[in-house]
């Protein structure tokens, strides 16, 4: 009965980020144990030649596979509704090794025009490098996918909400344009995590996370991950994954399993802070715009329910003002601290046009509609009065200092 895949296959996510792809030990161990191993001995020649040749199951090397990222593995494709996962060392890994091992030299990929930096680098700077040809395109009207689309297309990529400032996209729509013709789809899903989005059910060909963010949840990891069909995941392990060696560490993965058990109630307390920001954030006379998925204007408000099950714990927001300001409020701060990563225990907050997306040049940052006065903040699990009365007292200095340079004869530009 303890084995029953009809009722395990029944079980909730809340339930499944606690027990899914648990093996069960040898010793009893209530807590996956930790191979901290980096090879595996052969108990004959016989044995390891089999193993290397696929013959027989077994671990051979930890880059190629390990019990510990097997069962996060495991874990996370269940929770995305895939058979398959594959453990990477970092997010960057993780799309890095998804996309090329499906592409060469001649082909075509359709990127959505506001994605995280990095990723923007790779697609804009790396692929050009090996003849791989990229078009970023506005999808939050998915009809600029079929105009990008070309016989050579053969994979899109989308990001959302999209980082920095929350643009939705909506993949079921996106993904039935790039079926037709024959493009695969990957989403980052880092920002929802499996519990508030599954982007399979959507259409999506492979689901990429950040485990960094808020997998992991307590800021001591960085690790990617990726989910898909058995084929392709086994097509990324056997290729990029294993001879460009962006393989997570057991260690990581072990904490990564730790951190997902707390994942449902983490994100309960994230959402529930996140909207209290917000709506705080609307109400402050020093704030241009608000950009969160939770807002009742917001456009993603069209795709809860079906694509989106939650609002998520980031928020983007435009300062009244310049630069300045941006810097003054950031740096007048006490208790959220400035840093560029999302979904840990601390409030996080940065500034995209300098940090997260200074890989872009001004002239995409403004197709992107990144501006030197938008902020990004990851909202924590300290208590949400707290996180409002401490950006409540730095926009007040922030403000402040302006006004006193003002006088001073500083010249500032007001918005």
């Amino acid at each position: 009965m303890r084995n029953n895949a009809n009722q395990k296959s029944q079980w909730q996510p809340a339930t499944m980020t606690i027990h899914g792809g648990k093996q069960p030990d040898q010793h009893g161990a209530l807590v996956a144990p930790l191979y901290q191993t980096a090879t595996f001995a052969f108990s004959n020649t016989a044995e390891g030649s089999a193993r290397f040749a696929g013959e027989q199951s077994g671990y051979i090397y930890s880059r190629l596979g390990n019990p510990t990222t097997n069962e996060l593995e495991v874990r996370i494709a269940q929770l995305e509704g895939f058979p398959a996962g594959a453990a990477c060392a970092t997010g960057m890994g993780a799309i890095s090794a998804a996309m090329l091992a499906f592409l060469e030299q001649g082909d075509h990929v359709v990127v959505a025009d506001a994605i995280y930096g990095c990723s923007f680098a790779l697609f804009s700077h790396l692929f050009k490098k090996f003849g791989i040809q990229v078009d970023f395109v506005d999808m939050t009207e998915p009809q600029n996918v079929r105009v990008a689309m070309r016989d050579s297309t053969k994979m899109v990529f989308i990001e959302t909400p999209a980082n920095p400032h929350l643009k939705i996209i909506d993949i079921a729509a996106v993904a039935t344009i790039a079926h037709e013709g024959q493009a695969r789809v990957i989403v980052d899903n880092t920002f929802m995590t499996p519990l508030l989005q599954q982007p399979r059910k959507q259409g999506a060909d492979i689901v990429i996370h950040s485990a960094t963010k808020f997998l992991n949840g307590h800021g001591d990891v960085v690790a990617g991950l990726i989910c898909g069909g058995a084929e392709d995941i086994e097509m990324i392990k056997a290729t990029t994954l294993k001879d460009m060696g962006a393989t997570m560490s057991p260690h990581d993965a072990w904490l990564i399993l730790r951190g997902l058990k707390t994942l449902d109630v983490r994100m309960e307390r994230h959402c529930q802070n996140a909207v209290k920001v917000a709506e705080y954030l609307v109400q402050q006379p020093l704030v241009r715009e608000v950009y969160f998925p939770g807002l009742p204007d917001h456009p993603a408000q069209r795709l809860m329910g079906t694509q989106m099950h939650g609002s998520g714990a980031v928020i983007a927001f435009e300062l009244k003002g310049d630069i300045h300001h941006a810097r003054q409020l950031l740096d007048n701060l006490n208790l959220i601290t400035i840093a560029v990563s999302l979904g840990d225990a601390e409030t996080l907050i940065q500034h995209p046009a300098s940090m997260t997306h200074s890989p872009y040049t001004p002239e995409a940052r403004a197709r992107a509609g990144i501006s030197d006065t938008l902020i990004r903040i990851a909202v924590g699990l300290e208590a949400v009065d707290d996180i409002i009365a401490d950006l409540e007292q730095a926009f007040a200095q922030a403000f402040a200092t302006t006004k006193t340079e003002q006088q001073q004869g500083e010249t500032l530009t007001y918005g």
